[in-house]
């Protein structure tokens, strides 16, 4: 049986090539795993640079990448279609079958390092 933390399907697909784009995006983005829990013991995948960049979780019905700072990046292609209400974060609901534009989510991406960088820099 598979669970939400540990997807052997189509989640599991879309999350390859989620990891794949936002790796690409920037030679200094890293992946960690964060936040091991009795529910999600496989942690969640965390790309960061400068600070979070983004998440990536699987649930059973779609794969979720928040954005820390998704509030304050700009989203000319309107990917951003969850957690709109939010002060601070923003985040893309993947389902079975999407496919986000890689160009789309590459500027996405890189808008959000830009923004951890220049915070970084002060």
């Amino acid at each position: 049986m598979t669970t939400a933390d540990q997807p052997a399907d189509w989640r599991h697909e879309i999350l390859a090539r989620m990891r794949e784009i936002i790796l690409s995006a920037d030679p200094e983005v890293v992946e960690e795993v964060k936040w091991r829990k009795p529910s999600n013991p496989a942690g969640v995948p965390t790309w960061t640079c400068e600070g979070i960049v983004c998440t990536g979780e699987t649930y059973r019905d779609k794969v979720k990448l928040t954005f820390a700072h998704g509030a304050a990046l700009d989203d000319p292609e309107g990917l951003f279609n969850a957690s709109l209400e939010g002060k601070t974060r923003r985040a893309i609901d993947l389902r079975e079958g999407d496919r986000p534009d890689p160009l789309a989510l590459t500027a996405l991406v890189r808008a959000a390092i830009a923004r951890n960088r220049a915070k970084a820099a002060g």
